[in-house]
């Protein structure tokens, strides 16, 4: 949608109230644009993002009403383009979820007390935190008048959209890969929504997505990771505000933040740096880590390798979630982990189950594949000597492992079938 059709279609007597958003900004070219659907830069085809004009001027004030709203990402509402009444309206209102501090994941890893946190993201209404993307997005999708939502996902992404659809009362129809975990499936098909899948993986979906945007049978579709990409994507900053605000008001030392499209990961960044820049928290050195799985990995490729260009590659992992082979923020994931000291790392699926399973062992907190991904990458850049045990890291879970039983349905079984007696409970070993 161009630029001229946007400002028709909000001068046509339709008011967009986003809030502090000012506009959009080309990510390359500084070009800027109305408020409005789109997401892609006319003159260069950069990726545009939410320009903002910030409550800048006292810090404490600011800081105090954040603390005196409601306890999910609308606390943030000053920072972020949606309405001031925002709270008001019917959504799942996600978010200001659990940081951990992972004491006995420490000791396993090596990590000094104190020092390591999970930012658990399974506590959100769809158990993942797309919840906070999506809330965002319908926000976006209320303003431009929109009647449908939509996305391509790769599962959580689906389940969210159905759910905040049918709780804001929007028809839904969401485009998933055809062989996703079944648990899911039926998540993003319970909602009541229209459910699809395309025959191939997630890059299949997403280029049909943007195929129907462009034809008139995507007339009112808000479709909420491609023409309201840019609303959807600040979503993201939420975790890095909460994370500040959940360690004191300060920034942390080291994150590790999974890959997939790489936006969760640019948008932490653009989130710590809007708080530094709001004066919320004292500016400081941190670095950002990302994390990916083995069988889908062209940004940690594209890493070791020394690349600024991200080449494509086929999925191949149990990391579905993840699995991303063309990701559009992969070049600014790269920036990101160089400007910052940081790195991006993989590991393969084995490593994957074995994390999940140590951080259900050590901190009772049962994470999809992505959050294996994570622990298991950080596992491996603290052996690598990448990641400072001294500093204070926080790991990102993103979702919940009931969605990816398969993963570890294997290995993770009843230790004994015995009889309905003592004798037979010594018997089995288990008396000790």
């Amino acid at each position: 949608m161009s630029a001229q059709t946007v400002e028709n279609r909000t001068s046509a007597g339709r008011a967009v109230d986003l809030g502090p958003a000012s506009g959009l900004s080309c990510r390359e070219c500084g070009q800027r644009f109305e408020l409005g659907p789109i997401f892609a830069c006319e003159l260069c085809f950069g990726p545009l993002e939410v320009a903002y004009d910030l409550p800048l001027g006292d810090p404490e004030a600011l800081r105090k009403q954040i603390e005196a709203g409601p306890e999910n990402i609308w606390r943030y509402a000053p920072l972020l383009p949606v309405p001031a009444d925002v709270a008001d309206k019917p959504n799942l209102n996600p978010g200001f979820t659990k940081l951990v501090k992972a004491e006995n994941l420490a000791r396993e890893l090596g990590v000094e007390p104190g020092k390591l946190f999970v930012k658990d993201d399974s506590g959100n209404p769809t158990h993942s935190f797309k919840d906070r993307v999506v809330a965002q997005a319908l926000e976006a999708a209320r303003a431009f008048g929109f009647t449908t939502l939509s996305c391509s996902s790769t599962g959580n992404l689906a389940g969210a959209v159905g759910a905040a659809a049918a709780r804001a009362g929007f028809r839904s129809c969401v485009f998933i890969p055809h062989d996703l975990e079944q648990g899911k499936v039926v998540m993003a098909a319970v909602y009541g929504g229209e459910l699809v899948g395309i025959e191939g993986n997630y890059d299949d979906v997403n280029r049909f997505c943007s195929e129907l945007i462009g034809d008139p049978l995507g007339e009112g579709w808000g479709f909420v990771n491609v023409n309201l990409r840019p609303y959807y994507g600040e979503g993201s900053k939420t975790l890095a505000y909460e994370i500040c605000e959940q360690l004191g008001w300060q920034l942390p030392d080291q994150l590790v933040i999974p890959i997939a499209s790489g936006s969760q990961l640019t948008k932490i960044d653009k989130g710590l740096q809007e708080l530094i820049k709001l004066g919320l928290v004292e500016d400081k050195p941190y670095k950002i880590f990302g994390a990916q799985a083995e069988g889908c990995s062209p940004v940690s490729t594209a890493f070791k390798a020394g690349h600024d260009v991200v080449r494509p590659q086929k999925p191949d992992t149990i990391a579905k979630s993840l699995a991303i082979g063309n990701p559009a923020d992969g070049p600014y994931v790269l920036d990101i982990a160089r400007r910052t000291g940081g790195a991006v790392e993989d590991v393969n699926d084995e490593q994957i189950v074995d994390a999940i399973k140590l951080l259900a062992r050590t901190e009772g907190i049962f994470a999809e594949t992505a959050g294996g991904v994570t622990v298991g990458v950080t596992k491996k850049l603290i052996e690598a000597g990448l990641i400072d045990p001294s500093l204070t890291t926080v790991v990102l879970n993103t979702g919940d492992g009931l969605k990816t039983l398969d993963a570890v349905a294997a290995t993770s079984q009843a230790t004994a079938t015995i009889r309905p007696s003592l004798d037979a409970f010594r018997e089995a070993g288990l008396a000790h």
